[in-house]
């Protein structure tokens, strides 16, 4: 009987490590937060297909399609080992600034809102923006995972396309996205060792004072606005206004699901942008606590994943996805309960939005990729006992 046969299953192929299951936590999460967005969708999505003529499923039934495509895409990364992620980060890199600029210089960008950001090539609809987020993580994982000398040559053309890339987004435009890229970018730096607390902090206020300079007016407008929005209540201060009333309205308890009001003609992003505003309203406080638990425990389980990774690749990948993920979260849910002036930024897994539950469901396969590879074996097995 051959040796092969008999190894035990628990022991993995790659030399030195044991293989361990994917984090059963972090998937079970996972999947309450995907459920949650699904009825979210239903709920807040029926009422605005049916004003526009639609099937009051049309929205639901395009993100249950894409759910399944991501689903495929993260059982696919779960298996496939994130350690040959990194020779493909500059082609990912390539791929993403072809499409952004497609997006901006030809017809296959769409323009929703005075904001282009949507490749559409026939049915297919999709924000490139999106991609850039793993795009991001595997450059600058694969970067500070050989040395954290920031001026190093050989870093030079993994900046460049970066920088293209934040140029591309601002001309779409959506800053949202830049700062979340930015902020995934300094996460990672911080955690490879490179720099200390000061240091971070001197990045981040250069960074926030030259993202201060390239501030449109409609961008200060809504910085205006958010300090005061009744000074422009049926405009600027509109989604704002109609957002706390949504959370008001909700209560403890919520005024239960599918009863909310605000989605009906007031609130014209319940689906997508203000879709926690609507959850706060059916499910009041409790189930707005629920939430932000899961997005808790989805951050707590990645920064364990991130501190038990064999390799430092592992390590920076890891703490890239949980932190895009966590800080996107974050944002969205500080904009509906206006926390922060209103940006176009999708709550993770649960916004209606196809390419950001694909992206977050695939990144969500690397994570769990990693965690898999977590254990590494003190002494080798004895190959004699298993003969």
């Amino acid at each position: 009987m051959s040796l092969k046969k008999q190894i035990p299953n628990n022991i993995g192929e790659e030399e030195g490590y044991i293989i361990s299951p994917p984090d059963r936590t972090l998937i079970v999460v996972t999947i309450f937060l995907v459920v949650i967005g699904i009825m979210a969708i239903f709920s807040a999505g029926s009422a605005k297909a049916v004003a526009e003529g639609l099937n009051p499923l049309h929205f639901t039934i395009r993100q249950f399609i894409w759910l399944i495509a991501g689903v495929f895409g993260a059982a696919v990364f779960a298996k496939y080992d994130y350690k040959k992620l990194k020779k493909h980060s500059m082609a990912l890199a390539v791929v993403v600034v072809i499409m952004l600029a497609l997006v901006q210089f030809t017809q296959f960008g769409l323009t929703v809102n005075g904001a282009k950001r949507w490749f559409v090539f026939g049915p297919l609809q999709f924000q490139p923006s999106e991609f850039a987020k793993p795009a991001v993580i595997l450059m600058f994982a694969t970067m500070f995972s050989k040395n954290i000398s920031i001026f190093d040559s050989k870093k030079f053309p993994y900046y460049f396309m970066f920088i293209i890339m934040l140029l591309f987004i601002y001309k779409q435009p959506n800053l949202s996205m830049i700062i979340l890229l930015l902020m995934t970018a300094l996460s990672i730096y911080y955690m490879s060792g490179g720099g200390s607390a000061k240091q971070i902090l001197c990045w981040f206020v250069s960074g926030a004072f030259l993202v201060s300079l390239f501030i449109r007016d409609y961008q200060k407008q809504r910085i205006l606005v958010w300090l005061n929005p009744n000074k422009d209540p049926l405009n600027a201060g509109y989604n704002i206004i109609q957002s706390l009333i949504a959370f008001a309205s909700g209560g403890f308890f919520g005024v239960g699901y599918g009863n909310s009001k605000q989605k009906l003609s007031w609130l014209p992003e319940g689906h997508t942008d203000f879709i926690f505003a609507v959850i706060a309203e059916e499910f009041g406080f409790l189930g707005c606590f629920f939430i932000i638990c899961l997005f808790a425990m989805f951050v707590q389980r990645g920064f364990v994943i991130a501190s038990r990774s064999p390799d430092m690749f592992g390590k920076l990948i890891s703490v890239g996805i949980t932190f895009s993920v966590g800080f996107q979260a974050l944002m969205n849910i500080s904009v509906a309960s206006s926390a922060l002036p209103a940006t176009g930024i999708p709550l993770p897994f649960i916004s209606y939005g196809g390419s950001s539950l694909f992206i977050s469901l695939c990144m969500l396969g690397v994570l769990l990729n990693v965690s898999k590879k977590r254990v590494q074996r003190i002494r080798p097995y004895n190959e004699q006992q298993y003969i």
